[in-house]
């Protein structure tokens, strides 16, 4: 992963399980905040308070207007609450260790504008689907395998995302945009960075799929959860002989 500072070219969008930035011009903002309860007495010299609930978003999608299947306009996702990933590359595409925005928001809504004659579309996006929320207020994580085909299990090194083994959990987050068959996503995590160290992180897996365009997913496992220090992703093959999926993990 290099260093320094990137540009809005190197930001991927994916939700529902399919890639968004080939329509969309910019997106934002990626909201983590925290309600603060006021806790100011009268006797105190300086106002005070503490965090409550977290606030997360991603703001509103600036795209532009394209009837073209498989495109923005096209896609059953104007609606509704889906998984989302933004990863971000840093001066170049997005690639394994690199950060991700993650969650599951509802799209509030679906307008067309105009704007100095071009003809756009703007898809705001609301709070975290209160129906499927999860013990955890983080949403960045980092990304494990970025867009690609895997045709063949994992047999190579993981990425260093914390430099230590933690203990409190984490979520894994994936998007699958093509296959052909069933097949089984995982995490994986090892104490020492070699391919005989790795094992499935328990919990960390999208049980069997059927892979192909608009399947994604988020799997949170326990809040005592042990991670060890590396982590690579892992796939399983069913009948799917080849499947194009993007998976980020946020260790908490």
């Amino acid at each position: 992963m290099a260093t320094g500072r990137t540009l809005q070219k190197w930001v991927r969008i994916y939700a529902g399980g399919y890639e968004l930035c080939s329509d969309a011009r910019s997106i934002g903002p990626l909201i983590w905040q925290y309600d603060i309860a006021d806790l100011t007495t009268m006797c105190d010299e300086v106002r005070g308070g503490l965090p409550v609930h977290a606030r997360l978003g991603i703001g509103v999608l600036n795209g532009v207007m394209d009837n073209t299947a498989s495109h923005l306009h096209d896609l059953p996702i104007t609606s509704g609450s889906h998984v989302v990933m933004i990863p971000i590359g840093i001066r170049a595409a997005p690639a394994a260790g690199d950060p991700v925005y993650n969650g599951r928001f509802y799209i509030d809504g679906y307008e067309s504008t105009d704007d100095g004659g071009a003809s756009v579309v703007n898809v705001p996006f609301g709070d975290w689907d209160v129906a499927n929320l999860i013990n955890y207020s983080k949403p960045w994580g980092i990304l494990i395998h970025p867009l690609g085909a895997e045709t063949a299990v994992n047999t190579a090194i993981g990425i260093d995302d914390r430099g230590a083994a933690t203990a409190l959990g984490g979520y894994m987050v994936y998007q699958v945009t093509a296959g052909n068959g069933t097949a089984t996503i995982k995490v994986q995590d090892a104490a020492t960075n070699t391919n005989p160290s790795f094992s499935d992180l328990t919990g960390a897996t999208s049980g069997v799929i059927t892979a192909a365009a608009g399947v994604s997913g988020l799997v949170a496992i326990g809040v005592t959860a042990d991670v060890r220090r590396y982590l690579r992703w892992q796939i399983v093959l069913g009948t799917a002989t080849t499947v194009t999926f993007v998976v980020a993990f946020v260790r908490i």
